[in-house]
């Protein structure tokens, strides 16, 4: 089979129209099924398959440093979301209303809740009261509600799942670390478990979350070169502590107000996946969060030994804790190829009994087709060091498009001339700082500022904008 050839016939082209690409994969790889409620989505159980392998690995980070989880109530009276002014400003036109009981009017409207502060900050302000209780290192895995208008399976639902960290800190020093520390803990995340490159940075003040002092984010680019916040941590000062009365006295009986962050990230990164590493086949999944790690094919498995070799392997892989998959069903190799590939399977191992007699099985990898011999004897070993090949080459392969598609610019003509000529991506240019500059590049090129990166480049002295000193370099872009 050659490598370009086209297995999977159904799944539109991305190059022919991307977000009916993205929608065939979900649906043909059984990721998600529809529901008579516009905007929820059913996630299958390979698709949440997906998401437990996500949470797994966060959770068993947060953990390690120092995180508990707990669980929040759903519902959040009106009274107390009103509490933090620009917070309740900031979600109003997205919050679902809870107003009856049964048949009973409420006495007061209840929030189904978008996000958690308010719900966190109350608790808080029961249990915090000195220096001993702090900090709070907190996480709860849950769903929220948001009603968005314009929806798109994973990329933007009326009900999604997530982690929302929520921590409180005698100090801003301490608060302040922690939320660089989980924005570290996000980006490492995407490099090493999801094999997609991000760019760190912090939000414009325009752009930062409601009520946040300082928003960070981590901003990935996907296949159509546009880009995608793949997780936010916020550093919220004592803005909402004094707003929910929240205080605490330290080590000299004074008392003091402590400081918040939140951090989070949602079931959009499978969306990220897809977008980042599919192709015309269907998905490609890092080894890391996919369901099956490796999928068996016996070939000409009615001849005698085949089947039990197979079954062999399975065993012996499953046994060193790979996920492991053989199928051994009546359809034909052909059908069997052309399923995995689908479902993004990153590798695939196939034996048969001529690969039997020279002690070896065949291993293809999922998103460059290469093809490489597995001694049998080393079966184990071999597997894991293809395994982590398939990482290490699907990271290349983002990072490489990432470059491609970023192009440092220093005028408005440049920046539009540039996306014209070579499509959209992430656009480097510099900022006076002023949110009418801002406005006005978005306004003029169609790009919006996606985030003040840590690692910065003078590309020159002038904003982009309006030729005034420049403060910094932004990264702009097309976002979903």
């Amino acid at each position: 089979m050659a490598k370009n050839e086209k297995l999977v016939a159904s799944i539109t082209p991305m190059s022919e129209d991307f977000a009916q690409w993205y929608t065939d994969i979900v649906k043909k790889a059984e990721l998600i099924e529809y529901t008579s409620v516009k905007g929820c989505m059913v996630i299958r159980p390979y698709g949440y398959a997906i998401w437990e392998n996500m949470k797994k690995i966060l959770d068993t980070r947060f953990k390690e440093l120092g995180h508990e989880n707990v669980c929040m109530p759903m519902f959040i009276p009106e009274s107390l979301l009103n509490k933090e002014k620009e917070h309740v400003e900031g979600f109003a036109p997205e919050v679902a209303w809870v107003t009856h009981g049964g048949k009973e009017k409420l006495e007061e409207r209840l929030c189904v809740r978008p996000t958690s502060e308010t719900l966190f900050c109350e608790h808080y302000a029961n249990v915090v009261h000195s220096y001993r209780d702090l900090p709070k290192l907190y996480n709860q895995w849950v769903s929220v509600v948001r009603w968005e208008k314009t929806t798109r399976p994973f990329l933007r639902s009326r009900e999604f799942l997530w982690q929302e960290g929520h921590t409180i800190h005698e100090t801003a020093e301490e608060a302040i670390a922690e939320t660089e520390q989980m924005l570290n803990v996000y980006a490492d995340f995407c490099r090493d478990a999801l094999a997609m490159p991000v760019i760190k940075g912090k939000k414009t003040e325009s752009d930062k979350f409601a009520g946040a002092v300082a928003t960070y984010a981590i901003e990935a680019l996907m296949h159509d070169g546009k880009a995608l916040q793949a997780g936010t941590s916020h550093y919220f000062g004592d803005g909402f502590a004094k707003a929910f009365d929240i205080t605490f006295t330290d080590k000299n009986n004074t008392v003091k107000i402590p400081h918040q962050t939140s951090w989070g990230v949602t079931t959009r990164l499978i969306g990220a996946i897809i977008m980042t590493h599919g192709d015309d086949n269907g998905l490609v999944l890092p080894p890391a969060v996919a369901p099956v790690q490796v999928v068996i094919v016996p070939v000409a498995q009615h001849k005698e030994g085949v089947l039990d070799k197979a079954n062999e392997l399975y065993a012996t892989l499953k046994a060193a804790g790979i996920r492991v998959k053989l199928d051994d069903s009546e359809n034909s190799p052909g059908w069997k190829y052309a399923e995995y590939e689908m479902k993004g399977v990153p590798l695939r191992i196939e034996i048969g009994p001529r690969d039997i007699e020279e002690g070896h099985c065949v291993a293809v990898e999922r998103h460059s087709r290469n093809k490489t011999f597995i001694q049998l004897d080393n079966l184990v070993e071999g597997v894991k060091e293809r395994l982590q090949a398939v990482h290490d080459g699907m990271y290349q392969k983002a990072l490489d498009n990432q470059n491609l598609r970023t192009y440092s610019c220093t005028s408005i003509d440049e920046i539009k001339s540039m996306l014209e000529e070579k499509g959209d991506g992430f656009v480097k240019a510099m900022w006076c700082g002023d949110e009418a500059c801002e406005d006005k590049v978005k306004e003029l090129t169609g790009v919006g500022s996606r985030c003040i990166p840590f690692e910065q480049e003078h590309l020159d002295d002038k904003c982009v904008c309006c030729g005034k000193p420049a403060q910094c370099m932004v990264v702009w872009g097309k976002a979903y």
